[in-house]
Parts: structure tokens; sequence; C-alpha cells
């Protein structure tokens, strides 16, 4: 079954790069427009400009594409949050949180239908492992924001606090806010007070 979600082959020259990012904006942007029901090859291929051919050089099918769109975003966020937490490194508990939040909040923000598409989609691909990396690495990331507070953190107050942000990050993106800076004070606000800080 994961041969099914896996690429075909990597685009080694510019133009397949190119047309590879194509395929995967126009897949980006019909989720977004028209939900995953709309989403096929044959869609994808007509709005990316390209051939059905040449999407299926790179994708087998769309649940391939939509597996490469929650890899890029996953690979972001650890990224955004890895930054985050690079330019806080000697900066305090608050700040370093501070940053974070933000890192992820505003690449859930840039686009809030997207990132709710494919939350949805992960429930049924077959990402099981893929998922507990990411969770294990994010969680990491996520200790090492909390211990800055000079306490032991227990496992179940990082998955508390993921769950905390996750969710408001989730409710704002579903009312559509953009105001950035009042959801990171927000969310401070509660991961601040669940800590009893």
């Amino acid at each position: 079954m994961t041969e099914a979600i896996n690429t075909r082959k990597k685009p080694r020259q510019i133009r397949a790069q190119a047309t590879v990012a194509a395929i995967l904006e126009a897949s980006a942007h019909i989720l977004v427009d028209d939900g995953h029901d709309a989403l096929n090859t044959n869609k994808i291929a007509e709005r990316a400009g390209v051939s059905i051919g040449s999407l299926y050089q790179y994708f087998p099918n769309k649940e391939a594409v939509m597996t490469e769109l929650i890899r890029q975003k996953r690979s972001r966020m650890l990224t955004a949050v890895d930054m985050a937490l690079d330019d806080t490194r000697s900066d305090v508990f608050d700040t370093a949180l501070d940053a974070v939040l933000a890192s992820i909040i505003q690449l859930h923000l840039n686009w809030p239908r997207l990132a709710l598409a494919l939350d949805q989609a992960e429930a049924f691909l077959p990402l099981d492992d893929e998922t507990i990396q990411f969770k294990v690495a994010l969680n990491g990331k996520i200790k090492e924001v909390l211990g800055r507070q000079g306490s032991k953190v227990s496992e179940q107050t990082i998955q508390d606090v993921v769950a905390i942000a996750k969710g408001m990050i989730e409710q704002a993106s579903l009312a559509r806010e953009t105001d950035e800076v009042d959801l990171r004070r927000r969310i401070m606000r509660a991961v601040i007070g669940y800590l009893g800080r």
C-alpha cells in the first residue's frame, strides 16, 4: 500500500522540478477550492497545465499527491520550529515559546483551508509510521521549549500543550482568523495558564 502513496520518481532536472511543483500547487488549489471529492488526476493535470502522462511519471494517483503535500507541510513545520529554537537559543521560556508558536501559526494561517484539508487527508492515508515519527520529532522540540522553565517536563504535559495549541490554531483556521499576533497571545495565555505560571 505504501507504493500507492509514494512518488514514482524524483524530479532531477529544473524542468521536471517545475512540473512537480505545478502539480502540487494545482492540487493544493483544488483541495482548498473544491475539497477532497473534487480532487482527481485529470483535474490536477488540467489545472497544472501538464499532460496526464507527465503527472503519472511522478505520481501514481491523487493519494500520492496528497501524501507529498502532507510530507512537505510537516517538513516545513519542523524546519520552522528548528529555526525559531535556534533564533531563541539564549532566550527565556516565554520568548522561545512565543517564537515557536509564531512559526507554526504562520504556516497554518497562510493556507488555513489547505492545512485543514491535509489534516483530514491524514486520517485515510496509510501514514501511521510517518505520523508517529513526525509527532515524536515535534514533541521533542516542544519538550526543549518547555524545558527552559527549569523543571522536568512530563510526556503528558508535552501532549497537552501540543493539543492546546493545535486545537486553538485549527479553530482559528475554521473561523478564518487572520490576526496571527492575537492568536499567538491567546495560545500563550492558555499554555502558561495550563502550566500554572
